[in-house]
């Protein structure tokens, strides 16, 4: 019997490209890869159309939906972990000495409010730096991926014909969360911010979370065993990955490769799988999410994954 074809969308980065190169591969299916050079435009088809049958997905945006009930559940494949000190940022000119003047502000936010770079980044100011995140007027420069999510009432959509980046240059905007921005009159609040989450992952074990991986109810529900083989399969890509980063094997380390160089020095793995090594991350980004009024309701973060993998680490 011939094994089924899943169409899957995923990124191809260190951790996975022996998974995209084939030197990978799962024992009862076989992927059918679309690549889609805008990675946010197939996080946007999945949750408004369930168009593929495996996809990775902002963290954020899969808890949102799966409130609405998008019929998908996550797997503990961590694909992508960042550091977001770096974008909080604002106009040099805009009389802002620290994060806590960014409250009374208009304050950007690149994409959507629940878009999981922001909430981070919105979490850090809260955290680390007293930031009354309600005092602040976030302006958002496009909609959200769950369209029937519904944002406080201090998030308010950019003006029609407006941009964030130019905005932000000619200090129409005071500052913004979740991007960066290359101009000479823009630069990040936070010091030394590469750093400052250096230390904060070796200090208070913060490494954030943004991306992993969802399947289609249907498949999961049709194949009890598809979870675990899925799971498997990433890992295996993943040690790869991770044996050639230990090694010095790559020869022009990315920005997110940095960051898992500087992850080694405080864990043996900088791509843990599996949700025991990193709930206590889940569930500072599940607070947060509730704190910013993305989720209404507290969620176990169990719950959010499928119970086939619960238990399992790579």
């Amino acid at each position: 019997m011939a094994k089924p074809t899943y169409k899957t969308v995923t990124r191809t980065q260190g951790n996975n490209r022996a998974l995209k190169e084939g030197a990978v591969t799962p024992s009862t299916f076989d992927f059918a890869f679309e690549e889609i050079p805008v990675l946010v435009k197939g996080f946007r088809r999945m949750v408004r159309d369930l168009e593929f049958d495996i996809c990775e997905m902002a963290l954020t945006t899969y808890i949102c939906a799966r409130e609405h009930g998008v019929k998908f559940t996550a797997l503990p494949i961590f694909l992508v972990r960042n550091f977001h000190h770096a974008t909080s940022i604002h106009n040099i000119h805009a009389d802002i000495q620290s994060p806590k003047d960014f409250e009374g502000r208009r304050v950007g936010v690149q994409n959507g409010y629940t878009k999981t770079g922001g909430v981070w980044g919105r979490g850090i100011l809260q955290d680390d730096y007293d930031v009354d995140l309600s005092a602040v007027t976030w302006v958002l420069s496009g909609d959200e991926h769950v369209s029937t999510y519904e944002a406080p009432d201090n998030v308010v959509p950019i003006e029609p014909g407006k941009d964030m980046g130019e905005m932000l240059a000619s200090g129409e905007l005071a500052a913004a969360v979740g991007m960066t921005f290359d101009h000479p009159d823009v630069r990040s609040i936070i010091p030394d911010a590469f750093e400052a989450a250096v230390s904060a992952m070796k200090t208070r074990g913060l490494y954030p979370i943004n991306h992993l991986v969802v399947v289609r109810d249907e498949l999961l529900d049709e194949n009890p065993d598809l979870a675990v083989d899925i799971f498997e399969t990433f890992a295996a890509s993943k040690k790869l990955y991770v044996e050639q980063l230990k090694a010095g094997g790559i020869d022009e380390p990315t920005k997110i490769d940095q960051i898992h160089l500087r992850a080694l020095e405080v864990m043996d793995d900088p791509l843990p799988y599996g949700i025991e090594p990193s709930r206590a991350v889940l569930e500072q980004l599940i607070a947060h999410a509730r704190t910013q009024m993305i989720i209404n309701q507290d969620v176990d973060v169990d719950s959010l994954f499928a119970a086939p993998t619960r238990g399992l680490i790579a």
